[in-house]
């Protein structure tokens, strides 16, 4: 099927037609992917065709996050450590591009529901270039300024020999990064949800392989230890953006770039950066956030990063799913907006909060009952153990908030309102979470103890809040 043909609508499509098809059908054709309209389909069958390959895109980014981490754990704490303090400045990097991601995918939905895929095409191709342009002055400070950054952040002495070349791969190829982001942004966006779940996959998977033969040597490969690690996940996501680029001018099922599009439209690109600002906001005071708290743990030991880095680790793995679930709510959210439907629009946010309710809740049964057996999978340091387990623990007691949480945020972003949401993280954050760490981990004495339970208090609240904002319903008159 061209990017130009109708919508498939199967008579399984449309209300009061064919009886329900069967769920491995159903699996299949998520997979695969369709071209049917999200904004006139069943709502659940909608649901299920753009979550299932969201949530099966980030399963496997999130495995490798885990399977990453387990082989460095294997060179020492001060290993996991360098990996640690290199992600809290590659955060400020995924702020960028995951605030980007919001806005490419918010316009080109809404330009979709539209039925303007030319529009889309555009704002793809404009979207593309912002990326490129982000990445530049990212990759001139990671490759001169490694160690002095490492440093900045309070590196232990072996971080500082062995790290600095880990930081300059990982900010020096951060253009991979940021079009993986992007492009995959784009897909969702336009409906094409399961080209961005191959395209993760492939990057992923050949990460993975690439990880112990590069960290600890084969055969005529010399062992570079956590540069290693670096190296693998460039050479991955530098695959996956290939793949993205060649779909993107050859044609997925709903968008295709044409190379005439690839010109510079400055009208187009500064709607994209005008609507990330807000997204790029949001993202930017959250990671910020984490970098005090990094900064903080930093001061108490290198046993206090590499447990928290552990346990965020594991957070990311089990938050994946329903990062894939909320995702697919932005896209809904976005297109039924672009056609008129905001009633469908909400509609489709209850129900994957619902769905992100219960399995949030049910990770949470785990890191109750077993957290230092799960941190023990990536270390046999006690001290890191207990340092990571006692945050798993403290996470269980609200981690269901979690899941509307992501998904009432996404709502807003999939509306293309990203002020708001940042708005709400600027208080939450900023104003309550690094003080209150500041206060209780140094001040009162309660060392990485304080820093976990102020991100409880903080997250839960802003959670609560989101929430309850969403349900007032001004989202639904966002202009994108």
């Amino acid at each position: 099927m061209s990017s130009t043909d109708p919508p498939t609508v199967t008579p399984a499509d449309v209300p009061g037609g064919a009886p329900r098809r069967p769920l491995w059908r159903e699996l299949g054709d998520a997979i695969r992917g369709t071209g049917a309209d999200y904004t006139k389909i069943p709502l659940r069958r909608a649901v299920f065709l753009l979550a299932v390959p969201m949530v099966l895109e980030l399963v496997l980014e999130s495995t490798f996050a885990v399977v990453d981490i387990w082989f460095v754990a294997k060179l020492g704490p001060s290993a996991v450590a360098t990996v640690g303090l290199t992600e809290t400045f590659l955060f400020l990097l995924y702020a960028i591009g995951i605030g980007l991601a919001m806005a490419v995918t918010a316009v080109v939905a809404r330009r979709v529901g539209e039925g303007n895929r030319e529009a889309a095409a555009v704002s793809a191709a404009q979207a593309f270039w912002t990326a490129v342009l982000v990445s530049l002055p990212f990759a001139a400070v990671g490759i001169v300024w490694a160690r002095e950054l490492l440093q900045l952040m309070g590196a232990d002495a072996w971080t500082l020999t062995h790290g600095a070349r880990y930081l300059q791969w990982m900010l020096g190829g951060n253009i991979v990064i940021m079009l993986l982001f992007v492009c995959n942004a784009i897909f969702r966006g336009a409906g094409d949800a399961a080209v961005a779940m191959r395209v993760l996959w492939v990057a992923n998977g050949l990460n993975i392989v690439l990880d112990p033969i590069l960290i600890f040597g084969f055969g005529p490969v010399p062992a570079l230890g956590v540069e290693g690690a670096a190296i693998a996940t460039v050479i991955g996501r530098g695959t996956g953006v290939a793949m993205q680029l060649w779909v993107l001018l050859r044609g997925s099922r709903h968008i295709r770039v044409a190379t005439s599009q690839l010109a510079l439209e400055a009208t187009t690109l500064w709607n994209i950066v005008r609507t990330s600002l807000g997204g790029i906001g949001q993202m930017i005071v959250a990671m910020t956030a984490w970098i005090f708290l990094m900064r903080i743990l930093a001061a108490i030991g290198s046993e206090a990063v590499a447990g928290a880095t552990i346990a965020i680790r594991l957070m990311m793995f089990t938050l994946m799913p329903a990062w894939g679930m909320s995702n697919a709510a932005a896209t809904l959210v976005g297109q039924n907006l672009g056609a008129g439907e905001p009633g469908r629009a909400e509609a489709s946010v209850w129900r994957i909060g619902w769905y992100n309710m219960v399995f949030t809740a049910a990770v949470s049964v785990l890191f109750f009952l077993i957290p230092r057996q799960l941190i023990g999978i990536f270390t046999d340091e006690r001290a890191v153990i207990d340092i990571g387990a006692e945050w798993l623990r403290i996470l269980s007691y609200s981690y269901f908030v979690y899941g509307w949480w992501m998904v009432s945020v996404q709502a807003f972003n999939g509306a293309g309102d990203t002020v708001t949401p940042t708005k709400i993280n600027l208080v939450f954050f900023w104003l309550i979470q690094i003080p209150l760490a500041w206060l209780l981990a140094l001040q009162l004495d309660l060392q990485a103890t304080g820093v976990f339970w102020a991100v409880f208090v903080s997250e839960t609240s802003v959670g609560l809040f989101t929430l309850w904002l969403f349900s007032r319903g001004a989202w639904k008159t966002a202009r994108v």
